[in-house]
C-alpha cells in the first residue's frame, strides 16, 4: 500500500460540526501534544478567525509556549453559502497533499500537526512572520528568495509526482489516491475555462467600462477554441500531482523563506497549471501596480523585479526540473536503455528541450486562463480589487485580458517574450481611458 493511500489515524474521530471559538477550545485542549505547543492554560489562549479566502474557516491559535494554525473545512463554498454545497472530502485530499509535498520539498510547506478527517480539520504550525504573498505585492514589497524557493518546490513536486521519477504502477496508484477530488477539480473546470466565456449568473466585472471586452471574449471563438484546448488537457493530461491553486494567496513569504499553503485542490493533471498560475498572478501583480501609485512613477523599481521574477521563475524551475531528469529518472517513461552511447544521450537530451518547450506553452495557456477568470469570473484577485478608483482599476483589468488574450492564441516562444509584451501593454490606454 503507498503512503498515499495509508489509513488515516485520529484520536479522536469527531462526527462533523463548525468550530467556533469554544468547541475548537475545548478540542485542543483534549489534544496533549497541541497543548503542550500552546502552553499555559486553554482558557488564556487567544483564537482569531483569519479565514480570507473562498471556501474554508481558518483560526489562529496562541498560547503561553507558540501558536498554530487550524484550517476546518466548511460543507458549502463560504464566497457564496448554502447555496453551494462542497464536499468535506478535500481536508483530506488537502492532508495527504501537504504530507506527500513535505516529503519531496522540505521547509517549503508548513508541518502538519494533527488531522481529524471526522471533523474535516487540519492543524499545522504557524508560519510566521510571514506575510500572504499577494499582500506583500501589492504594498510593492520585493522578495528576493522567492524565485529559487518556488522554482525548488514546484520542480521537486511535478517531477517525483510524474512518469518521469515513478514507476507505472506507483504513479497510478497515486492517481487513484486523488481521484476522488473532483468536486473542486469541478470548481476549476466551470470557473476557469467554462464561465468567463459564456453567460453566467456568478460571473462580474468592473463595470461599465469591461462591459465591451466582457461581451468580446463571449463572441471570441478563437478564444473559446483555445481555452477548450486547455480545458481538455486539464480534464485529461494526469502528468504530476499538481496544488491546483498555486497563486500568490496560496504562498507566504518574508525576504528570506517561502511558504506553499492550502493544496486543497490538489490532484493529478497537467504541470503547466501549476506553473502558469504562478506566472499569471505575478503579471497581474505587475499590471496592477499602476493602480497602486501614490505619484507617478513610484513603483518602477517594483515592476522592473516583478518582470525579472516572471523570467527567473520560469528559467530556474526549467533547469531545476532538468536536472532532476537527468540525474534522477527512474520512472517508465524514457528508459535509458532505449538511449544507448553517445548519440543516445544526445538523442534524449534533445527529447527534454522538446519536452520543457511543450510544457512552457501549456504554461502560458494555463496563465492566460487564470487571468481571465479572475477579471471576467467569480473569483477576483486583491491585486485589482483593492485599486480604489473604479476607472483605474478597468484600465488595469484590460491592460491585462488584452495581454491573456494574446497568450492564448498567439505564440510566445520564450517567457522573454511574454515580459516583453507584459511591458508593453503596461503603457496601453483602452478606448475608455483616452
Amino acid at each position: 500500500m503507498s503512503s498515499q493511500q495509508r489509513p488515516l489515524a485520529d484520536p479522536r474521530p469527531d462526527e462533523y460540526r463548525i468550530l467556533h471559538e469554544a468547541d475548537l477550545r475545548d478540542y485542543l485542549a483534549g489534544l496533549p501534544a497541541i497543548a503542550a505547543r500552546l502552553g499555559g492554560e486553554p482558557a488564556s489562549w487567544s483564537i482569531i478567525e483569519v479565514g480570507d479566502g473562498n471556501l474554508n474557516l481558518v483560526f489562529i491559535v496562541r498560547g503561553t509556549a507558540g501558536g498554530i494554525a487550524v484550517k476546518q473545512a466548511l460543507p458549502y463554498v463560504r464566497l457564496v453559502g448554502e447555496s453551494w454545497p462542497l464536499p468535506l472530502s478535500r481536508s483530506h485530499y488537502e492532508y495527504l497533499a501537504l504530507t506527500h509535498q513535505a516529503r519531496l520539498a522540505p521547509g517549503l510547506v508548513p508541518a502538519v500537526l494533527h488531522h481529524n478527517e471526522g471533523l474535516a480539520l487540519v492543524v499545522m504550525e504557524l508560519i510566521e512572520p510571514h506575510v500572504i504573498m499577494r499582500r506583500g505585492l501589492i504594498a510593492g514589497a520585493l522578495y528576493p528568495n522567492f524565485v529559487g524557493d518556488i522554482a525548488t518546490f514546484m520542480a521537486r513536486t511535478l517531477f517525483f509526482s510524474s512518469d518521469l521519477a515513478l514507476p507505472a504502477a506507483q504513479k497510478k496508484e497515486g492517481i487513484a489516491a486523488f481521484a476522488g477530488n473532483h468536486a473542486l477539480c469541478k470548481i476549476s473546470e466551470d470557473l476557469i475555462f467554462t464561465d468567463p466565456y459564456r453567460e453566467a449568473e456568478q460571473n462580474r466585472w468592473t463595470q461599465p467600462w469591461l462591459d465591451a471586452t466582457a461581451a468580446a471574449f463571449r463572441e471570441d471563438l478563437d478564444l473559446h477554441a483555445a481555452i477548450s484546448r486547455l480545458k481538455l488537457k486539464f480534464l485529461n493530461a494526469p502528468e504530476a500531482l499538481i496544488h491546483g491553486d498555486l497563486h500568490t494567496g496560496s504562498i507566504m513569504v518574508t525576504e528570506d523563506s517561502t511558504v506553499v499553503i492550502d493544496p486543497e485542490f490538489a490532484f493529478y493533471g497537467p504541470m503547466g497549471f501549476d506553473i502558469g498560475a504562478v506566472i499569471a498572478n505575478l503579471l497581474m501583480a505587475y499590471l496592477a501596480s499602476a493602480g497602486h501609485e501614490r505619484s507617478p512613477g513610484e513603483r518602477r523599481l517594483f515592476e522592473v523585479w516583478l518582470l525579472e521574477t516572471i523570467e527567473n521563475v520560469w528559467t530556474e524551475f526549467s533547469h531545476e526540473f532538468l536536472e532532476l531528469w537527468r540525474t534522477e529518472s527512474h520512472g517508465d517513461a524514457y528508459p535509458l536503455t532505449l538511449f544507448p552511447g553517445t548519440a543516445g544521450a544526445a538523442r534524449l537530451e534533445a527529447e527534454r528541450q522538446a519536452y520543457m518547450a511543450r510544457l512552457f506553452g501549456d504554461t502560458v495557456g494555463f496563465a492566460a486562463a487564470k487571468i481571465i477568470r479572475r477579471i471576467l469570473g467569480l473569483a477576483h484577485n486583491a491585486d485589482f480589487e483593492l485599486i480604489e478608483d473604479a476607472k483605474q482599476r478597468a484600465v488595469c483589468e484590460a491592460r491585462s485580458l488584452r495581454l491573456a488574450r494574446a497568450m492564448m492564441v498567439e505564440t510566445f516562444p520564450t517567457i522573454g517574450a511574454v515580459t516583453k509584451a507584459a511591458r508593453e501593454i503596461r503603457g496601453w490606454q483602452p478606448d475608455f481611458a483616452k
